[in-house]
């Protein structure tokens, strides 16, 4: 336990003498350009200041600079500059301030001064309830736990479904009773590894919603409640409450902790609440809230659904078909989607057409969300993109778990494309009498010959793919734009300021995630390098310019190689862009790559650029901007940089041109990679206001590759 916080009140002789020790963590979503400028900012605020801070980074990298116990003893606050979940427990009894990274970046000199009548965090570390009460974003915090979920249960995702349909494909076989693999297989074992991630997918789902509400003590109900979403045998149905339900048992977990925590208890008690009382009685309480209350409604709606559908057997095939496709679709295994797969599996032998209706709508959630992330690339991160690929692979052996993520993270956009898409296919399956006399759906049915009416089959797949693709887009495109002007509301009754300025930075990294390599040795070579144009300088006082120039030169060449890990070469800089406008100067600084001969098409590259471009500005204010391309139009990573003195608009919400300009191009292989430590170490550097000045005074090309050579 730490001691607690210093008050601040009465301000008397000795306290004047003391220096504040402060400490901080910054984090952004992406862990890049925001995490890094707010490290940057804070720490010259509290330099300026003469207060002693230590500045953790949580960037995509990895933590960095870590707190350790004793800097938590030490210190008199701390703030928490952050837009994603942050583990406050090692915080406890400090003055803890919790703000959006952004905050960090703008007015850092207002987050030092408002730490100091900060509130005490509590024993337990505080979570959502605390950021709001220190100035944090509480109405985003049910997003940020929702988003938080999906992030990790994405893998579970990806590598249950591919598991599971590699061993279909390879080791399974049509059976009356589905697709089956023989037990005792190599591809039975590897399918069971499959099944495993699936049943762990929904408990993590619902457990890491939890714990960005509620942190660690809410861990344990919000997994247990996760389980029961997917295992309904202990409320007595046949149908589990699916990715719906977990979302409902990780929000009721969070928030049950909370309210547990606010309850006042004897100090003998307080010790024991995070490890024994919070978890047991909020897991009693989830627990029991989902079989009593919450497991009876499911069983209902199983029931009276499957009864209803039974009623419709003999009314029209079409609308029995879409039907059938729309509650397909609707939940993804929960028990809308198991009521009516279980009907049509139970048809089996007297009324293939069902199973037909069913096996077209299953493939349409997975393809359908993975081909929206092709067509419309610009709407969707990195992350959700790959998602995509898997997704798109799981579709066709009729996996539709696939969706599950993109649901999660989009209900109301997701969900309502995926039924319209299903019930598409459903309709056109039941109209053209397609049959299949196998429980399973996708086009992996039609490969073991268990689909009659094959071509319809293949056509009602297409079908509800391409509409399920097109109104996910629209309605995503629809709610970005909504989102884009209520921030520009908001940030219009905001003082122009870094704030704004950098909060288009986002997008520039969304979603990329790398481990930090070691650099030990460029580091070392980057010194010497260093020396040596030292070296050159004193030759050249003493044995004239004709020998300064060539010891100069052969210690340019010699730096050449470090300057931001070789990436950036004296063939890659420009003193001064001829450019006047974005898309030229995008172009003209392609140009400086292809001299390197790591370019085979640089109009792929520039194109690549561009598009990257209409996601969101890579103008980051302070007259900088980082254009950057993930191609294979690249064969290895190579960094520009160019000036220009009048500046170039760039579309920065500080309104300033871009006089500084970084381009990095990086192949597909290297994405997420060494470029990722570039842009990070770019990104802290840059804020430093001196750097820049000596960045925009450097006379030529070797002297801008000193200056950058500073960024370790």
């Amino acid at each position: 336990m730490t001691s607690p916080a210093d008050p601040h009140a009465g301000g008397g002789a000795v306290e004047q003498q003391k220096k504040l020790k402060l400490l901080a963590v910054t984090a952004c979503p992406t862990g890049i350009a925001h995490t890094y400028m707010a490290a940057e900012k804070l720490q010259q605020a509290a330099d300026a200041a003469g207060i002693d801070m230590k500045v953790e980074t949580q960037g995509s990298i990895g933590a960095e600079n870590v707190l350790t116990d004793n800097d938590v003893k030490a210190a008199d606050g701390i703030i928490i500059a952050a837009d994603k979940d942050v583990d406050r427990a090692r915080f406890a009894g400090k003055r803890v301030l919790s703000v959006g990274v952004s905050e960090g970046i703008s007015h850092p000199e207002q987050l030092i001064e408002r730490v100091q009548s900060a509130p005490v965090a509590g024993s337990e570390g505080g979570g959502a309830q605390e950021a709001a009460a220190s100035g944090g974003k509480e109405r985003s915090a049910a997003y940020k736990a929702l988003m938080n979920g999906v992030s990790f249960m994405i893998p579970f995702v990806v590598v249950g479904g591919l598991l599971i349909a590699v061993s279909l494909a390879i080791g399974g076989h049509a059976t009356p009773d589905g697709i089956q693999i023989p037990k005792d297989t190599f591809w039975f074992n590897v399918n069971a590894l499959g099944t495993l991630g699936f049943k762990l997918m929904l408990p993590i789902f619902s457990g890491y919603i939890a714990y960005a509400l509620g942190d660690r003590p809410a861990l344990v109900p919000g997994m247990i409640g996760g389980f029961l979403a997917a295992d309904a045998s202990i409320y007595g149905s046949d149908a589990n409450a699916g990715f719906l339900g977990a979302i409902v048992t990780g929000f009721l977990a969070g928030y049950i902790v909370i309210a547990i925590r606010k309850i006042k208890v004897p100090k003998a008690i307080q010790p024991i609440m995070p490890i024994i009382v919070v978890p047991i009685a909020s897991t009693l309480a989830v627990g029991l809230a989902f079989i009593y209350i919450l497991g009876g409604p499911i069983s209902w709606v199983f029931t009276h659904l499957t009864d209803f559908l039974g009623g419709m057997t003999g009314s029209s095939a079409v609308l029995l078909g879409a039907l059938i496709g729309l509650m397909i679709a609707f939940d993804m295994g929960g028990p809308v989607n198991k009521t009516a797969f279980l009907f049509a599996v139970g048809l089996i032998g007297t009324n293939n057409a069902v199973m037909g209706m069913a096996a077209a709508a299953i493939p349409v959630m997975p393809l359908g969300q993975g081909l929206a992330t092709m067509i419309r690339r610009k709407l969707y991160t990195d992350a959700e993109r790959e998602a995509g690929i898997a997704a798109l692979f799981m579709g066709c052996f009729g996996i539709s778990e696939g969706a599950i993520p993109f649901a999660a993270a989009r209900p109301a956009q997701v969900i309502p494309a995926n039924m319209l898409g299903g019930a598409v296919a459903g309709a056109i399956a039941g109209l053209c009498g397609v049959e299949d006399s196998v429980p399973h759906g996708g086009p992996i049915v039609a490969v073991f010959g268990a689909i009659s009416g094959l071509a319809w089959f293949f056509i009602a797949i297409v079908a509800g793919t391409v509409i399920t693709a097109v109104t996910t887009n629209a309605l995503v495109g629809v709610s970005n734009r909504r989102a884009a002007a209520k921030q520009a509301a908001a940030d219009s009754a905001k003082p122009a300021g870094a704030e704004a300025a950098l909060a288009g930075a986002t997008p520039a990294v969304a979603a990329e995630s790398a481990p930090e390599p070691a650099h030990a040795t460029a580091s070392v070579a980057s010194a010497s390098a260093s020396a040596s144009l030292q070296a050159a300088t004193a030759s050249a006082t003493a044995s004239g310019a004709a020998e300064a120039e060539e010891a100069s030169a052969a210690a340019d060449e010699a730096a050449e190689p470090e300057v931001l890990s070789g990436y950036l070469t004296d063939r890659t800089v420009k003193v001064q862009l001829d450019a006047q406008d974005k898309e030229a100067a995008i172009r003209e600084m392609a140009g400086l790559a292809a001299g390197t001969g790591k370019v085979p098409d640089m109009e792929e590259l520039v194109q690549t650029a561009l598009r990257r471009e209409e996601q969101g500005t890579t103008g980051l204010g302070e007259e900088i901007a980082i254009p950057h391309a993930k191609t294979d139009a690249v064969t290895a990573p190579v960094v520009c940089f160019a000036r220009s003195d009048e500046g170039i608009e760039w579309g920065s919400l500080d309104g300033t041109k871009a006089r500084l300009v970084f381009m990095i191009s990086v192949p597909e292989a290297a994405a997420g990679d060494e470029h990722l430590r570039i842009l990070a170490l770019l990104s802290r550097k840059l804020m430093d206001t001196d750097f820049r000045a000596r960045l925009q005074a450097a006379p030529d090309e070797a002297a801008i590759l000193r200056v950058l050579a500073e960024v370790q």
